[in-house]
């Protein structure tokens, strides 16, 4: 978990993700289309991607990716980052941890 914890630190947006998910890179491209510039940690590019994801399992990430923390704060995967779109809650979220500054 300390693996996870030091990535995430002082960082806004932080996606972790492996390449040739799909569904990681749906939730990318949905951050990006807010303005958002997540950090993306590829688990299958980086050297303790390994590490990284034994700590995304033990924080209760199943499946390990993607794994999203908005202000340093773990907030889920995809079906929770889809359900706080929904809800309109997304957003506002970003623009508190400054990931975004404005929005229309």
């Amino acid at each position: 978990m300390e693996a996870v914890r030091s990535l995430v630190d002082e960082k806004p947006l932080v996606i972790f993700s492996k390449s040739s998910c799909c569904v990681s890179h749906s939730i990318k491209q949905l951050m990006s289309s807010y303005g958002a510039n997540a950090t993306v940690y590829e688990l299958d590019e980086i050297p303790n991607g390994k590490e990284v994801e034994k700590g995304l399992l033990s924080m209760g990430c199943k499946p390990s990716v993607p794994a999203i923390f908005i202000g340093n704060d773990f907030v889920g995967g995809s079906n929770e980052i889809l359900s706080l779109q929904v809800q309109g809650k997304l957003v506002p979220m970003l623009i508190a941890a400054s990931a975004i500054w404005v929005w229309k």
